[in-house]
């Protein structure tokens, strides 16, 4: 019987597709439900773009969070994950939610640099859409928490932090490390090169040591993604960072991002912490 890669999250959740189908009814109904703002562009690419939602009532000075999906930076779309939004306007923020170019036409430091462009964006236009340029948290799902993670980090080829602070960052099921990716079943369609694995690996990254991390990942995840949790939350302490690691118990790779948008949930309650660091 051949072993299935632990990577190889659509055949190892046995409810994978299943879920997808919940994650995209969710989100039409959160579009329906929420005052929004759809397809802002932050840049000239056609998939620089983010969608705005909004806590009902004033939003004058409110903070905003970023979240930022997965897909191993080469599939997925950000209207799949507009359901996050309810977590984050239930904690009193707006939510943006942010799309990116993908892999293999792009490569990994072009996805960190618009997911950075998309924040700067952000932080100069929010006073014009309510929110404050100056409260800004991030989460990020899977190669969304690897993108996530370099909003507050700079790799060892950069010579200074992002120019915008984050309050807080939270990564969930991330890949911090890139050098299992190389030899994955992913490999044939992201072509990661040597440099890209030396310089985009958030283990071998410089951490803002203003910024708190709370690394979460389910219980019920392969192997991989609970060793890459522990090794980055290493790196990040030895290197002076504020970090958290945090198992969520009865949830996998797909659950633990849906919970987001469930407040009463654990991830919903990080979630919530996260953007009221904003607040401090």
């Amino acid at each position: 019987m051949t072993e299935i890669d632990p990577f190889n999250i659509r055949a190892l959740v046995p409810t994978f597709h299943a879920q997808m189908d919940d994650y995209r009814a969710a989100s039409d109904a959160t579009r329906a439900r929420l005052r929004s703002r759809i397809d802002v562009p932050y840049g000239t690419a056609p998939r620089q773009r983010l969608d705005l939602f909004f806590p009902d009532g004033d939003v004058s000075g409110r903070p905003v969070h970023i979240f930022i999906h997965g897909g191993y930076w080469r599939a997925q779309v950000k209207e799949d994950y507009a359901f996050v939004a309810d977590g984050i306007v239930a904690a009193g923020a707006i939510a943006a939610i942010v799309e990116y170019t993908l892999m293999p036409s792009s490569r990994m430091a072009d996805l960190v640099r618009e997911t950075r462009e998309a924040v700067a964006w952000l932080a100069a236009h929010a006073a014009e859409f309510g929110g404050d340029g100056a409260r800004l948290s991030a989460s990020g799902h899977s190669a969304g928490a690897h993108l996530c993670s370099y909003l507050a980090s700079r790799s060892p080829r950069e010579t200074a932090l992002p120019p915008v602070a984050m309050c807080s960052v939270l990564p969930i099921s991330g890949i911090y490390d890139l050098r299992p990716i190389a030899t994955s079943y992913l490999q044939p369609e992201l072509h990661l090169t040597p440099e890209e694995i030396a310089h985009w690996s958030p283990i071998e990254a410089v951490p803002s040591p203003d910024t708190p991390f709370e690394i979460a990942v389910g219980h019920g995840e392969t192997a991989p993604f609970h060793q890459q949790a522990q090794d980055y939350a290493y790196e990040l302490k030895t290197r002076g960072a504020d970090v958290e690691r945090i198992t969520i118990p009865d949830r996998e790779h797909m659950s633990i991002v849906r919970d987001l948008g469930c407040p009463a949930t654990r991830m919903g309650q990080l979630l919530a912490e996260a953007i009221a660091r904003s607040a401090q």
